[in-house]
């Protein structure tokens, strides 16, 4: 399946409730080096046997995947991770798609494709939100107010002083922690809550 002749051949499955089975996959994946295998669904993050796996392989192994969505759960998350994979010299190849194995010139134009839509997709949706925004300021719906008080933002200003990092004090607050930069340094609504 692969042009590279040299490391491993490493298989990855995952099935996403714990009443699925991994039989088809693992039959497919038969004569792969080793296998990995998730049998929970989660983000990334979560996949133990993922991160295991993205851990495990090296510079001329070929990743050995049934389809694109067993590797991840998004256009976007399969992207980054193909993206990553081929900068460490890992080739992905998908055994129900071979269009997009990375091996090969067809792989990569159909992966640039698939990023490029994606990139569109993630475009429309901010467009979108705006729109929504601004017709919802237009109809006096959206008033996105301060979320801190004058004390509130005294009290994280001595914290952040006294070097506790803005990120816990953030936490401690409930809110992001952009949103604690603009009270510190009374930008935007906060010009008033703080002045």
């Amino acid at each position: 399946m692969s042009g590279q002749s040299k490391g491993q051949v490493i298989g990855y499955a995952r099935v996403s409730a714990t009443d699925q089975n991994l039989g088809r996959q693992m039959k497919a994946l038969d004569g792969c080096d080793r296998v990995f295998a998730d049998k929970l669904s989660g983000k990334n993050t979560d996949r133990v046997q993922l991160q295991e796996m993205l851990r495990y392989v090296r510079e001329g192994d070929t990743l050995r995947v049934t389809s694109p969505d067993r590797l991840a759960r998004s256009t976007r998350d399969l992207l980054a991770m193909v993206e990553e994979l081929k900068g460490r010299g890992v080739a992905v190849e998908f055994l129900d798609n071979p269009a997009l194995n990375t091996d090969t010139p067809q792989g990569e134009f159909m992966l640039t494709i698939l990023g490029a839509v994606a990139q569109l997709e993630r475009s429309v949706i901010r467009e979108r939100q705006m729109e929504g925004i601004a017709l919802a300021k237009v109809d006096g719906k959206y008033d996105k107010g301060v979320r801190l008080t004058a004390e509130q933002i005294a009290e994280a200003r001595k914290k952040v002083d006294s070097g506790v990092p803005k990120a816990a004090v953030a936490r401690e607050l409930g809110i992001s922690r952009q949103t604690l930069y603009t009270a510190l340094s009374g930008a935007g609504r906060y010009a008033e809550v703080v002045s």
